[in-house]
């Protein structure tokens, strides 16, 4: 839908994650420039003042050098979820075949559409690919790199029971240039719902959309065994970011500059997550070529970086 409308000349803001494997976000960013359109993600984050902000205390160095960040979603949906839509069966306002599009074809299950598409790999990539796609996107903003260059991965369904796909429980990792990013998920235990903590040597920051705090590192000066804190305790509040990301969407539309959370970051943070549901299900580390958009050295990884569309539809 991105490519057809940028066919017609129209401007686009289009849902995270941006796509559903690799190859769909190299074509869409090559449209969005060929027909020289104006293309937001929605990854909402991406116009936060205080993430913003955040983020240049970050590369400033305002809380010493940083080498980790960890990332997550928890929550306790078990034994699973049910279909809150169409439970009692289709009805002649879904076209059902029209919904599926380029996925395979399957009979009608009100558990594969409205909010439950997500944990299936037909359609989504789990809390990956949901909430990973606007956590992952900051931590790489925040390291400041198109992609990293080894990706591992693990978990699975274990314990949910409603005939989803996707993992309730995963940890991934990646590695940036001396930055390790990591990545968990959980589905059956709660614990800390929302995580987003960069780690640095004089005090860990921990950033969400209500806000972030610094909490400050405890070092004892050198000939003292008295800790004190590295730095000062720092605190800021949230706004609201949905308005300000739609605001910056149609001011780029007037000026024709590039958003704040461009086709090409999109498709970069998308291809993070992608990466990561790759290794976990390949159970293994892959290396990723960021400039060839290729993993080195893994014929059955990089077959998972495109999938075949169902006719009559095609990529």
């Amino acid at each position: 839908m991105t490519i057809a409308a940028c066919e017609a000349g129209k401007d686009v803001y289009c849902e995270k994650p941006l796509t559903l494997f690799v190859s769909e976000g190299r074509k869409m960013v090559e449209a969005v420039r060929k027909h020289k359109r104006v293309a937001q993600t929605g990854s909402q984050q991406r116009s936060g003042s205080h993430y913003a902000q955040a983020v240049k205390l970050i590369q400033d160095g305002g809380i010493g050098e940083v080498h980790r960040i960890h990332a997550g979603f928890q929550r306790n949906i078990y034994p699973g979820l049910k279909p809150t839509e169409l439970a009692s069966g289709l009805t002649p306002e879904l076209d059902w075949d029209m919904w599926l599009g380029p996925a395979p074809k399957r009979a009608f299950d009100p558990f594969r559409c409205i909010y439950n598409f997500r944990w299936f790999w037909d359609y989504s990539g789990g809390q990956m690919t949901n909430w990973g796609a606007h956590h992952l996107d900051i931590a790489r903003w925040i390291v400041g790199a198109e992609a990293p260059s080894v990706i591992s991965g693990v978990g699975g369904r274990y314990a949910l029971t409603d005939g989803g796909e996707t993992p309730d429980v995963q940890q991934v990792t990646y590695q940036f240039p001396k930055t390790v990013v990591t990545w968990t998920v959980s589905e059956i235990a709660e614990g800390k719902p929302f995580t987003l903590d960069i780690y640095g040597t004089k005090g860990m920051l921990t950033l969400l959309r209500g806000g972030f705090r610094v909490t400050p590192e405890m070092i004892a000066p050198a000939g003292s065994k008295e800790k004190l804190p590295a730095m000062e305790a720092l605190q800021a509040k949230g706004g609201d970011l949905n308005e300000a990301h739609a605001r910056n969407f149609l001011d780029c539309v007037k000026s024709r500059q590039r958003p704040n959370a461009d086709i090409e970051e999109g498709h970069r943070s998308a291809v993070m997550c992608h990466l990561g549901n790759i290794a976990t299900r390949l159970g293994r580390s892959i290396k990723w070529d960021a400039a060839k958009e290729q993993v080195i050295g893994d014929a059955e990884a990089n077959q998972m970086l495109s999938r075949p569309y169902r006719a009559p539809w095609r990529t």
